[in-house]
Parts: C-alpha cells; sequence; structure tokens
C-alpha cells in the first residue's frame, strides 16, 4: 500500500527573493553585529561584522562584473572549507552568476569533467597544486577565460586589462605562472559604480538557477544537480522554522564538513540568513582545537564524525583504566535518553536512581565530552548516512541532541529532519515543511515540494529518470512511513544484495553496526549471487596503535599481517555478531575478512560524504572479496 505524508510550508518564497539579497539587507539592519568569524590561527579568532562582510562581497563581485561575468555565467569554487569561501559564493550570486563548486580533492579528470560539462567561465583555486592541475587542462576547457587563486601570491602591478586578459584573471592560453589573487580581483572592480552592482544582486529571481552541485556519486560521471535560488531559500528558511531551537539569537556553529556538499551549504545559507555567527574550519586535524576556541553552540557532523568522538572516548577511558567506568557511562545515558522518550510518550520517565547515577557520569564524563566539542553545543545536525539508535540515544543522554535529518543533493539537502521538541532516534525525522513523502509498492522513498530540483544541467535523460511526469523525486532508499509521518531509511535499491539463495540482505544497517566497534574504520558487506553475505573490514589506523600494545603484538604489524592473528578475530567477530543479533540469520554476515588499508577518498574508494564507493571497492578489493567465497 502506498504511504503518503506531507507538510505545510511555514514560509513562502517570493518570485523575487535571491540568495544575495540578505547581504546588504544584514548590513543596512545591523551593521555591527558578527556575521562571521576567520580563524586567525593559533586559536584565536576575528570577528567579520554584517557591514565588513557586505563591502567585501560586493569588491569581489564588483571585480567579476569587471572581469565580464555575465548573469548566468558558471563559476567554478574548488577549495577547502574556509572563510574565503562564503565570501566569494556570495560574491558570485551578488554578481548574477552561478556557483560551480569544485571539491578540493578532485582529481584532473573530475576537474576537467565539472568545468567542461558546466561550461564554466572562471574558477576560484585555493592552492598551487589546484593551480597545476587547471593549467594541464587548459586547452580542453574551451569556456574557461579566467583563474583566480584564493592563496596567490603577491604579482607586479599592471594597469587593469593588460597582461591577463579582461580583469586580470588568468586568460585561456596564458604562460603566466601565477594566477592573481582576491585582492587584484577587487582592485579591478573598483571603477565598476555601485549601481551596477546593486542591479546584478537584485536581478535574479527564485527560479533562476543558483548553484550546480555535482553529485560525488557511488557509481558512474558525476551529474549536476540545478538548484534555483527558491530551491535553497525555501530549504533553510523553512528549516529554521521547523529547528527554530537550533538557530536562536546568540548562536553559532563552526564548519568543517566540504562545502562543496549540499549539506554544508545550506548550513552556511542558513547561517547568513538567520544571523547565526559562522565559522570556518579548514584543516580537521586541528578541529578539536579549533572547536575549543571558537566555542559554537551548534554542529554539523556526518555519521562517521559522531563514530569517531565516541569511539576516541572510549579508547581514552581504557588507556586510564577506566574501559569500565566509560562503559557504564553510556549505557546510563543511553537508558537515561531512551526513558526520555518513555516520558515524551505518556510512560515513566527517569527514575530517581537513574536520575542520580546520570548526574554522577555527567560529572565524571559527560562534560568532558561536551568540553571536547567547546562546552556550549547542545544540538547537532547529522545526515549523509544513518546514524543508528545506539549513537544517538548516547548523545543525547550526555547533553548533545543529535538531529538526524535525510535528503540528497536534489532535495537541497534535508527533505526529512527531527526536531528538538518531537524526536524519534532511529528515524530521520518528518519532512521539512513544504514537503511530501510517499513510499511507493516496492518501498522506495518518493519526495516533492519546493526544495527538489528542476533537473540535471545538460542531462535531459538523467532527469526524466530521477522526476516523475507530476514531480516526485525519486530517491532510489528504501523506506518506511510510520503513523505519524516519521521516516525510516532501511535500505538502498540498487545497493540490496540477493543471495543465491534469493534472500536479500540490505547492506548500510549491518555496516553501521559492524563501523560500531571502536577498532573498526570502515566495512562493507557483499554477496550478491553468492550462497552467503559477507563483509570487507578495515581497522582504524588510530586505534590499532594503541590495541597492538595491549594485545602484545609487533608494534610494525599490518592489518593484513595480523589478519588471522586470534584476538583480532575475536574482536571483529565481535562486532559482527553484534550486527547479526539485528537480522535473521539468512541475511546475516556469515563471514568477513580484514583487508591492509582503508578505504578512503585519496584511493577513491570513499566520496567526500565519507560514503563508500561500492563499485571501486569492489574492483580494487576483487581478490578479497573472492577470498570470502573460496
Amino acid at each position: 500500500m502506498v504511504r503518503q505524508h506531507s507538510i505545510p510550508a511555514l514560509v513562502q518564497i517570493p518570485d523575487s527573493a535571491n540568495l544575495a539579497d540578505v547581504v546588504s539587507r544584514r548590513a543596512a539592519d545591523q551593521p555591527q553585529q558578527v556575521a562571521l568569524r576567520r580563524s586567525t590561527g593559533a586559536g584565536t579568532w576575528q570577528d567579520v561584522t554584517a557591514s565588513e562582510f557586505r563591502d567585501e562581497v560586493t569588491a569581489l563581485a564588483k571585480g567579476l562584473i569587471a572581469a565580464g561575468i555575465a548573469a548566468g555565467d558558471r563559476v567554478g569554487l574548488m577549495s577547502r572549507t574556509r572563510y574565503e569561501w562564503t565570501v566569494l559564493d556570495y560574491a558570485i550570486w551578488t554578481a548574477g552568476a552561478v556557483t560551480v563548486p569544485v571539491y578540493e580533492t578532485s582529481s584532473a579528470d573530475q576537474v576537467e569533467w565539472i568545468m567542461s560539462d558546466s561550461g564554466a567561465k572562471a574558477i576560484f583555486l585555493e592552492t598551487a597544486a589546484h593551480e597545476a592541475i587547471v593549467a594541464g587542462l587548459r586547452d580542453r576547457l574551451s569556456t574557461l577565460e579566467h583563474v583566480w587563486r584564493i592563496e596567490a601570491s603577491p604579482m607586479p602591478a599592471q594597469e587593469p586589462g593588460q597582461g591577463r586578459g579582461q580583469g586580470r584573471g588568468q586568460a585561456a592560453g596564458d604562460t603566466g605562472d601565477k594566477a592573481p589573487g582576491l585582492d587584484m580581483l577587487a582592485a579591478d572592480g573598483a571603477s565598476v559604480a555601485d549601481g551596477v552592482v546593486s542591479e546584478r544582486a537584485s536581478a535574479a529571481g527564485a527560479a533562476d538557477l543558483a548553484t550546480i552541485i555535482y553529485t560525488s556519486g557511488t557509481t558512474g560521471r558525476p551529474k549536476g544537480c540545478e538548484l534555483t535560488h527558491g530551491n535553497l531559500l525555501s530549504e533553510v528558511r523553512n528549516a529554521i522554522a521547523a529547528v527554530s531551537e537550533i538557530f536562536s539569537a546568540g548562536g553559532s556553529t563552526l564548519l568543517f564538513l566540504p562545502l562543496a556538499h549540499v549539506l554544508a551549504r545550506v548550513i552556511q545559507v542558513g547561517c547568513i540568513e538567520d544571523g547565526i555567527t559562522l565559522g570556518h574550519s579548514p584543516d580537521v586535524t586541528n578541529l578539536l582545537a579549533e572547536l575549543g576556541s571558537f566555542r559554537p553552540t551548534f554542529l554539523l557532523a556526518v555519521p562517521r564524525v559522531f563514530e569517531k568522538v565516541y569511539n576516541g572516548a572510549e579508547q581514552k577511558a581504557e588507556s586510564e583504566g577506566k574501559r569500565a567506568i566509560f562503559r557504564r557511562a553510556a549505557r546510563t545515558a543511553i537508558a537515561y535518553s531512551r526513558a526520555l522518550d518513555s516520558q515524551a510518550q505518556g510512560g515513566r520517565g527517569p527514575g530517581a536512581g537513574l536520575r542520580v547515577t546520570h548526574g554522577i557520569f555527567d560529572r565524571l564524563v559527560y562534560t568532558k565530552l561536551r568540553a571536547a566539542v567547546g562546552g556550549r553545543v547542545q544540538y547537532a545536525v547529522c545526515g549523509g548516512s544513518a546514524l543508528g539508535e545506539r549513537l544517538g540515544h548516547f548523545f543525547r543522554g550526555a547533553g548533545i541532541t543529535i538531529l538526524e535529518g535525510y535528503g540528497l543533493t536534489e532535495t537541497t539537502a534535508a527533505a526529512t529532519v527531527n526536531r528538538p521538541s518531537g524526536m524519534k532516534i532511529g528515524t530521520v525525522g518528518l519532512p521539512v515543511p513544504g514537503n511530501a513523502l510517499k513510499i511507493t509498492d516496492d518501498g522506495e522513498v518518493l519526495i516533492k515540494g519546493p526544495t527538489v530540483f528542476g533537473g540535471y544541467w545538460g542531462n535531459s535523460k538523467g532527469t526524466a529518470e530521477a522526476l516523475t511526469d507530476d514531480g516526485w523525486m525519486r530517491t532510489g532508499d528504501v523506506g518506511e512511513l510510520d503513523d505519524e509521518g516519521y521516516l525510516r531509511i532501511t535500505g538502498r535499491q540498487k545497493e540490496i544484495i540477493v543471495t543465491a539463495g534469493g534472500k536479500n540482505v540490505a547492506p548500510a544497517p549491518l555496516e553501521d553496526q559492524v563501523r560500531a566497534h571502536f577498532l573498526v574504520s570502515q566495512s562493507m558487506v557483499v554477496g550478491d549471487g553468492k550462497p552467503y553475505a559477507a563483509a570487507l573490514v578495515t581497522i582504524d589506523e588510530e586505534a590499532f596503535p594503541a590495541w597492538k600494545e595491549k594485545h602484545s603484538k609487533p608494534a610494525g604489524a599490518t592489518a593484513a599481517e595480523l589478519r588471522d592473528d586470534p584476538d583480532l578475530v575475536a574482536e571483529i567477530q565481535a562486532a559482527v555478531d553484534d550486527a547479526n543479533a539485528t537480522v535473521s540469520r539468512a541475511e546475516s554476515i556469515h563471514r568477513f575478512r580484514i583487508v591492509d588499508g582503508d578505504f578512503t577518498q585519496e584511493n577513491g574508494q570513499l566520496t567526500p560524504s565519507l560514503k563508500v564507493r561500492r563499485n571501486v571497492v569492489a574492483k580494487d578489493r576483487a581478490a578479497d572479496i573472492e577470498a570470502l567465497f573460496a
């Protein structure tokens, strides 16, 4: 039976609305309000007011106009998450152009595809390495006219328009070895009148294209998702209304996920729209220190980040001889959170004994966990893949409520989200206001609403496959709707494994459970057309040294060398047993194989949003997979 649930929009987007408008509006209304905080290194931050942000955005928008960037032109942006990313995004919109994000880890082939497919006229690059990639592609990028560097070295002064093409952006065919920086772009725009940039900034409407985001894709060529100003504004304004507890006065967040990904991008827009102070952390190796100095009130992360926080805390407790205390604290947090659920449903809440125990562990354990992320975080937004009930309950019990949501690039990030005032851990929440959900007879989740994209750039066939004639987005995910409209994702159609015995196995829930073990980094369930399901498992490089020391293993031994070690096998078998306890025997993992190395972005086995590229892993690890069924 087809099930359906919708929630009316709380905010309607006017036809004339666009993303650039907020920059001048906030600067006029509250010029001294701190809009962003810019890292100056060594754990210090420089406040950027709304008026200062407007001035920087306007100066760069003028430079783009002076360089000949016209309304609707596509402009690439290849960089880590950093302050300049946000400034440039809004400058591109203010100039009336369209931002095309490129992951900073992209290969030359990926950069070539995105730039050529989008027909980008210009690109901003972060580093010399990025510039070298683009330089090697110039003869194949026929539309590319300008290249600018975020981290550019000073160049000799030139007259505007001399030496490097109009606006001094490095022109196609230019043999110069340094692209000009943002300061030069701003200088070139000094002659552009304020009225010109104001006209450009107000010209786009809600139906106009704002960005083309290329899906990282676990298979095939990335497709360019066309998202309009209206898509993004409908998403952020309705999400803000739905989870107003997060977007509250005095709120702040530190972004560390890639801004090339739609989820981080939506949080960026939401912060600028609602006056939430925004910071950026480009170096995740220094993230904990920056969280400690920035002290955000909410976080955005993917499940793997929360898994690492939990596993790291458990590992630290073990190294200090306090693992038993940590595990009891974890059980208490989970029990406390479950009791809150019971109370919300009219049942008994946390009893006196549980409250006392929870209070003790709050002082001993939970406060340290909260302090590790700055001490002020009350909420976290999580998406990208399933979090799992165990972690959801643990973190809420420890004082950080994780609001899990669900969506795709094609739905402008979240199509559903849990609300602080009405959440169901284990689900991905209710529709974002304005959206509707439908579950088809075969279990596929369909989505319809103002956040659903209009189509793939230059790909009418792909668009027709993704959208029904009446505007529903086919997600390819399998899910269930409960009686109150909460969505639970149970698998992905293309990932369902059918064993030789005809049993359907959804790999993601099993993988999530295996990956919950502190010693596991990644897992991938295989077995399509085979007698049983099996799994590849990689070992966490951070946790492995301490484990080897504790179990008297050679310090230099690799995971592959210890693959058959009884102690290591027992550890991973425990994780597999926990996963198997959640499914029937026919769906369970019958064998596993510990493999060397890890699935990473660098080897192409993970997407930038940390999803496993199954086809790549299957090809690269074919011998390991074959051994599972030998």
